[in-house]
C-alpha cells in the first residue's frame, strides 16, 4: 500500500513541475487567458509558475507537503474564479472554460486529500 500512495503522490505531483515551466516558456499564451483586471499580467504567470514547481517539488520530496497542498489548492481555485469562470460567459470559450473548470476542481480536490493525509510533520500518510 505504501508503494501505491509513494506512486500516487509522484504521479500527482510530476504535471505541476511540467505546468510551471510552461509558464516559462509560454508567457505569451498564458497572457491571453487571464483578465484584464489581474495586474502585472507578466509577473503573475511566472510567479504561478515558480509556485507551481515549488509545490511539484515539495510534494514530491514529502517536505511540507500538506502546506503545499493546500496552497496548490487555492491557487487552482483563484484559476477557477479567475480565469474559468469569466470565460464561461464567452461563446467562443465556453465549453473549453468548462472543462478547464471540472479539471481544475478534480485537481484541486486531490490536493486536498493529499493534504489532509499527510500531517504537519510527518513524512508518511496518516490514514493508510
Amino acid at each position: 500500500m505504501k508503494n501505491l500512495t509513494t506512486i500516487g503522490r509522484i504521479l500527482f505531483a510530476l504535471p505541476f513541475a511540467v505546468f510551471g515551466l510552461n509558464h516559462f516558456l509560454m508567457v505569451d499564451f498564458f497572457t491571453g487567458m487571464l483578465n484584464s483586471f489581474i495586474p502585472g499580467t507578466s509577473f503573475t504567470i511566472i510567479l504561478t509558475g515558480i509556485a507551481l514547481i515549488a509545490a511539484s517539488i515539495s510534494i514530491i520530496f514529502k517536505k511540507y507537503i500538506k502546506l503545499s497542498c493546500i496552497l496548490l489548492a487555492f491557487l487552482l481555485f483563484i484559476f477557477i474564479v479567475t480565469i474559468h469562470i469569466p470565460q464561461l460567459f464567452d461563446p467562443e470559450k465556453k465549453l473549453l472554460a468548462f472543462m478547464s473548470l471540472l479539471k481544475d476542481v478534480t485537481i484541486m480536490g486531490g490536493a486536498l486529500m493529499i493534504a489532509g493525509i499527510y500531517q504537519k510533520g510527518e513524512n508518511e500518510p496518516g490514514i493508510l
